[in-house]
């Protein structure tokens, strides 16, 4: 499999992170005893801006309904500009795609919106759709090994992988909980679309996928009557320092390589004490990990999206010398890794 090339979107609703973080200020002062704790947890992100789905002021009169319902609508938009991006620069029309594989964490549609970009984009009525669900921020490393284990089986074709996340659709306004806070200032909305074929673009050479056992409270979802409530622990920069390291070397050392003969380092953005971790955990420098700190910066965590964020940079912006090698890594809800092989 190579990556002929990756589309991406975001919502036109863009603001400052001091503007939202005076609207969540305005609003929570009513309930939270210490609203300055609020100030310091979005500060702390070190996110300058993001792109919401919604203008800033639909957000305080949305139930749960609603806001599943603008994800289906924007959540569509969005999905069909990043592939029709993406397929344009592969120089592929969207008769060509072959199978389209959808990732999402924050909604709920069925069918799913990859179903809906068919007759939108006029793709094939014989197109294998395969929609992810529950992955989070691991999705865009893992979709991505998913579509290379597709394309073992189908080298001629051309496949796609679509992720869509409206982090800000799950708002949860009662919610005053560390957790909540720290996402209300981390995470934002956005889309991006990979595209494989069996040729152009960097090579994907292997991948490896890694359960943490009894984590599963970690990362991820608690889904009722308001919608999605977020499970966020403290303990994820510990297990990313206790665990990626060791993954790496030996999912490296399986493809006769080591950490040093890594040239690109294409990492998730999960948040200022993940991408520490990452750097602390690989023995690499922040410098090898600068287009993660912008993509954080300039748009904050896009969960499964994000990955895909930084490696369209990594193409667009990096030099990369013939037969470099690259690894492309994630981590998300389960708790688990996604490592990805890459070779120019």
């Amino acid at each position: 499999m190579h990556i002929a090339a990756v589309g991406r979107a975001l919502p036109t609703h863009r603001y400052e992170q001091d503007e939202l973080l005076a609207a969540f200020t305005a609003f929570w002062t009513r309930t939270h005893k210490n609203p300055r704790r609020v100030e310091q947890l979005h500060k702390a992100v070190r996110v300058g801006a993001r792109h919401l789905a919604l203008p800033m002021e639909r957000y305080p009169e949305l139930d749960f309904t609603e806001a599943n319902n603008a994800f289906i609508e924007v959540g569509t938009e969005l999905a069909a500009k990043a592939l029709s991006e993406g397929l344009e620069a592969a120089g592929k029309k969207p008769e060509d795609l072959d199978a389209l594989f959808f990732a999402t964490v924050t909604g709920l549609a069925t069918p799913s919106i990859d179903a809906r970009l068919v007759n939108r984009l006029g793709l094939r009525n014989d197109i294998v759709r395969v929609p992810i669900f529950g992955l989070g921020c691991v999705a865009g490393a893992a979709g991505t090994a998913r579509v290379a284990d597709y394309l073992k089986a189908y080298p001629d074709h051309t496949a796609a992988l679509v992720c869509v996340e409206l982090c800000s659709l799950t708002l949860q306004q009662g919610d005053l909980s560390i957790p909540n806070l720290i996402a209300t200032g981390l995470f934002g909305d956005g889309a991006a679309a990979l595209i494989a074929t069996g040729s152009t673009g960097p090579k994907v050479l292997a991948s490896r996928s890694r359960f943490y056992p009894d984590t599963e409270r970690t990362m991820g979802w608690d889904i009722g009557a308001e919608g999605f409530k977020i499970v966020l622990s403290a303990g994820v920069p510990k297990l990313v320092h206790e665990h990626l390291g060791e993954d790496v070397h030996a999912f490296l050392a399986a493809n006769g390589l080591t950490r040093k003969d890594i040239d690109v380092w294409v990492c998730h953005p999960g948040g200022p004490k993940v991408i520490d971790a990452y750097r602390d955990a690989l023995d690499v420098t922040d410098e090898d990990l600068a287009l993660t700190w912008r993509c954080l910066e300039q748009v904050g965590n896009l969960s499964s999206a994000s990955v895909l964020w930084v490696l369209a940079d990594t193409l667009a912006e990096r030099d990369i010398e013939p037969g470099s090698y690259g690894l492309l890594a994630a981590m998300g809800p389960g708790f688990c890794a996604e490592l990805v092989l890459l070779q120019w």
